[in-house]
C-alpha cells in the first residue's frame, strides 16, 4: 500500500468531511432515491445526530414520506477523540458484511440504501420503533423471539461462509478481503483480551470498590494464560465471517422484530466469539438487574427469564447449525461422497456433536472475556453504568467478574447451558 493509501484510510483524502446537521441534506439530495423515500423539499427533512457509540457519527433524517439512517465513519475513536485515529475505510467492511448477512438473512438486518466510499457512509433503513435491545433490558422488557432469531442470525451467517458451505477458493477471496480489517481487529485484541489484565492507560473501573479484584486479574498467572489462548484462537482460527461485535447494544427489536446492525468488527474468525458474546451480554445483564429492581418489581422473574433466554439461545442455534450442516454441506470440508455409506454417515454425525461440544465450550470462554473488558477495561456497558449507586454497581460487577473468570478457566469442564445457569445462580447467591 503506497502512503498517499495508506493516509487516506485515516483521513479519508479528498472528498471527505465530516458530516452535520448541515450537510447532511446537500449529501442526501444527490440521489434520486433517497429523495424518494424521504419526500419532500430538503429543507423539510428534519436531522438529528444519535450516535451514542464509541465510534461514527450516526444521524437520523426524517422527511414527509419517510425516513433513513445514516452512519458515517470517524477519522478517530469517537470515545477517545483525535489521539486515537482510525480509518475510515472500516465503513467498507460493515457494508460488506452487512451485504454477505443480508444473502441469508435479510429480515435480520437494515436494508441498505447507498454506500459513499469517498464519505465512508452508509445510508440504510431507519429502523422504529426499535429500540436497542440493550435498553429494553434494562427497563425489563421480555422479547418472545430473541432467542431464536439471534440463533437463526448466527448459525445462518456462520455456517454460509464456512468451509461447510462454500468452496476453499471462495471462502478465501472473501477471507483475504476482512482480513484487512486490521485496526478493527487490533482493538478487539488489544481492549477484549489483553488490556485489562495489564496496567493501561484507558483502563477503568468502579474505583475504589473493584481495585482488589482488578489487581487480581492482573497478577493471575493461569487467567492470563486462559485469556491469550483465547486471543490466539481469535488470531488463528478463520472459520466463519464473524459480526466481531455481536452485543445487546448492536442489535434492535421490538416485541415482533429483530435487526442486527454495527457489523464494523466483521473478520474471518472463531465461530464461538459471536456466541459468546451475546451470551456474555445476556449475563451482563442479568447480574445488573439489582441495580434496576424497584419496590415494585425485584427482577427476579426478569433473571429467570434473561436465563431463559441464554438457554433456548444456544438450544435453537444448535439446532439450526447441524440441521444447516445436514442439508447444504456443499463447502469444501466433510466432502458429502465421502460418507454415504451407513458407518461413515454415523461417524459424521459422532464428529458433528464432538464438533458443536466444542464449539459451545469456545464459546463459553470468549463470554468471560468479553465479560471481564465491559467492566475492567476502556468500553463498558449501559447495564451497569447506569446503576447510580456505586456500591451497588460494583457488587453487579464484581459478581459477573467472577462467573467471568469460572469461563475463562474452566471452559472445559462446562458442557451444557444448564451448568451454565447453576453457575450463575450461584454467583448470583453467592
Amino acid at each position: 500500500m503506497t502512503d498517499s493509501a495508506m493516509k487516506n484510510r485515516f483521513t479519508g483524502g479528498a472528498g471527505y468531511a465530516a458530516l452535520n446537521e448541515q450537510s447532511i441534506r446537500g449529501f442526501l439530495v444527490s440521489s434520486p432515491d433517497l429523495v424518494t423515500v424521504l419526500g419532500g423539499r430538503p429543507q423539510d427533512w428534519s436531522v438529528c445526530e444519535v450516535g451514542d457509540g464509541n465510534l461514527n457519527l450516526v444521524f437520523i433524517v426524517k422527511g414527509p414520506a419517510g425516513g433513513v439512517c445514516v452512519k458515517q465513519a470517524l477519522p478517530y475513536v469517537r470515545l477517545v477523540g483525535e489521539s486515537w485515529p482510525l480509518p475510515i475505510d472500516r465503513a467498507h467492511f460493515e457494508h460488506e458484511a452487512l451485504k454477505s448477512e443480508a444473502a441469508v438473512v435479510p429480515k435480520l438486518v437494515p436494508g441498505i440504501y447507498l454506500f459513499d466510499k469517498v464519505r465512508a457512509a452508509i445510508v440504510m433503513e431507519l429502523l422504529e420503533p426499535h429500540i436497542i435491545l440493550r435498553k429494553g433490558l434494562i427497563r425489563g422488557i421480555r422479547y418472545p423471539g430473541l432467542a431464536d432469531d439471534i440463533a437463526t442470525f448466527a448459525a445462518e451467517t456462520l455456517f454460509s461462509t464456512s468451509d461447510l458451505a462454500v468452496a476453499a477458493s471462495k471462502k478465501r477471496e472473501h477471507q483475504s478481503m476482512f482480513s484487512l480489517n486490521t485496526e478493527l481487529c487490533r482493538i478487539t485484541e488489544e481492549l477484549v483480551f489483553t488490556d485489562p489484565y495489564r496496567i493501561a492507560e484507558l483502563n477503568r473501573w468502579t474505583t475504589p470498590q473493584l481495585d482488589d479484584i482488578a489487581a487480581e486479574f492482573r497478577t493471575d498467572a493461569r487467567l492470563k494464560i486462559a485469556v491469550q489462548e483465547l486471543k490466539w484462537m481469535y488470531l488463528s482460527r478463520g472459520e466463519a465471517l464473524i459480526h466481531g461485535d455481536l452485543h445487546t447494544g448492536s442489535i434492535m427489536v421490538t416485541s415482533e422484530e429483530t435487526r442486527v446492525i454495527d457489523p464494523e468488527f466483521a473478520v474471518y474468525g472463531p465461530m464461538g466469539f459471536d456466541l459468546g458474546a451475546f451470551m456474555a451480554n445476556l449475563l451482563l445483564a442479568y447480574y445488573s438487574q439489582a441495580g434496576h429492581a424497584t419496590p415494585a418489581d425485584d427482577r427476579q422473574e426478569y433473571q429467570d427469564w434473561l436465563l431463559d433466554t441464554l438457554e433456548a439461545f444456544w438450544r435453537s442455534f444448535e439446532a439450526r447449525f447441524l440441521a444447516l450442516w445436514r442439508m447444504r454441506n456443499a463447502g469444501d470440508a466433510f466432502v458429502s461422497d465421502l460418507f454415504e455409506d451407513e458407518a461413515s454417515s454415523q461417524a459424521l454425525e459422532a464428529c458433528r456433536g464432538t464438533f458443536m461440544a466444542r464449539l459451545f465450550q469456545d464459546s463459553i470462554g470468549f463470554a468471560g472475556a468479553k465479560m471481564a473488558r465491559r467492566i475492567l477495561g476502556l468500553a463498558h456497558v449501559e447495564d451497569m453504568e447506569a446503576i447510580g449507586n456505586p456500591d451497588c454497581r460494583a457488587l453487579c460487577e464484581r459478581r459477573a467478574l467472577k462467573l467471568a473468570r469460572e469461563f475463562m478457566l474452566n471452559r472445559g469442564s462446562i458442557t451444557s447451558t444448564g451448568a451454565v445457569r447453576r453457575l450463575a445462580e450461584t454467583v448470583l447467591r453467592g
